[in-house]
């Protein structure tokens, strides 16, 4: 069995989906690697290296879609936007494809995969399960652009994060304030605490409590009551527009008191809720800066504008969408070793067998035969509930 590696072709993309020291482990499984001339360039891997690893270069996409019995992307149709298109009439009816989808934010990019007839599985919905943890791209992708949004927000801060005494005075720490403490918002809390900033994080699940404490940050608290703070997932569940009114209002004067906020509060499939308004940005000192982590999805601050730098009132308001790709190499170091050990996971006999009893595969397989198949996805595409389903 051939696995195929194309370069990524959304704008601005640097990831690529394997990297050289994860071939290894493919060939050890019988496996073949196909990679395009190129595909890892951006992120800081060369075609050489590659090739030193085993990997078969190949200069021209269709001959790399045409050899290969699975594609690795990290960015599949829906992700990859329009820039994805093309690849669809390289794609053949039984071919096997994975990476991110967008699944449930573009759920119109499955259908275009359905309609090619092709395997496909979206990384965004690996369970959150102790056996899924190595495959868990989320996370991964997470973890780098919490980190990144620290440097970002250091960078655009007229100030700097660390208390320093100096001949020429005392240089009081820069005040940081997480608001959403998943993976990104863990890892934004360290990377602020390691630059010597002083950290204060809020979420609506209470349970994280001692998480952002254990990294050295405040925990806020506020006196808000909800029915059901996460999903089975772990991930935070929507709250209606008055829970979120409420929460608004008491989180007003914290970000007051800060001079960075990075917000990083999503929910899958659906536009991020607001929760830093345009009165709370103007009550912020001049020359305070928001990052916002949700920009994607619409935001968490009413005045982000999706990869655009605003400036309110002396206030700068960072919206980037894609931070893990402004950390290539290990971004893409990470997402390898997630699809390499999803990618052997489904592998027996040298050829990829999706059991149906397999909770990772099942939750994962988004199209097969010519048909949207997972349930979720269905529903977001106005589909019939499917009756004889694996």
């Amino acid at each position: 069995m051939k696995i195929g590696v194309p370069a990524e072709t959304f704008p601005g993309e640097r990831r690529v989906a394997l990297v050289p020291a994860s071939i290894a482990a493919l060939k050890k499984a019988g496996l073949d690697v196909l990679v395009e001339a190129g595909a890892g360039e951006r992120a800081g891997f060369t075609d050489a290296a590659y090739q030193e690893k085993g990997a078969q270069l190949v200069t021209n996409r269709p001959d790399l879609f045409s050899g290969a019995d699975v594609i690795l992307h990290v960015r599949l149709a829906g992700a990859a936007g329009d820039s994805g298109t093309a690849d669809l009439a390289l794609l053949r009816p039984g071919q096997v494809v994975i990476g991110m989808a967008d699944p449930l934010g573009a759920p119109e990019g499955v259908r275009a995969l359905a309609a090619r007839g092709v395997t496909g599985f979206a990384l965004e919905l690996i369970p959150r399960i102790t056996r899924a943890q190595s495959m868990d791209v989320l996370s991964s992708m997470a973890t780098v652009a919490g980190y990144k949004a620290v440097l970002v927000a250091a960078d655009a801060l007229p100030r700097m994060f660390p208390l320093l005494t100096t001949a020429a005075g005392t240089i009081t720490p820069a005040h940081v304030f997480i608001v959403g403490v998943g993976v990104a918002g863990l890892q934004a809390i360290s990377t602020a605490r390691r630059l010597g900033a002083v950290v204060e994080a809020y979420d609506v699940r209470p349970a994280v409590k001692e998480q952002v404490q254990s990294v050295g940050a405040k925990f806020v608290e506020l006196p808000l009551e909800t029915a059901q703070a996460e999903d089975k997932g772990g991930y935070a569940k929507a709250q209606d527009e008055a829970f979120y009114q409420r929460q608004r209002e008491m989180m007003k004067k914290v970000v007051a008191a800060n001079d960075v906020v990075i917000t990083t509060a999503v929910v899958p499939g659906k536009k991020a809720p607001v929760l830093v308004t345009a009165e709370m940005v103007r009550g912020m000192t001049p020359g305070s800066v928001i990052v916002d982590l949700a920009a994607e999805r619409g935001g968490n601050c009413e005045l982000t504008r999706a990869d655009e730098v605003v400036v309110d009132q002396g206030v700068t308001i960072l919206g980037p969408t894609n931070l893990p790709s402004a950390v290539p190499y290990h971004a893409s170091q990470m997402y390898a070793k997630n699809v390499t050990t999803f990618l052997l996971h489904l592998v027996k006999d040298g050829n990829v067998k999706i059991d149906p009893a397999d909770e990772i595969a099942r939750d994962t397989l988004i199209t097969e035969r010519g048909e949207v198949v997972n349930p979720r996805i269905r529903q977001a595409l106005g589909l019939p509930e499917m009756v004889n389903s694996r």
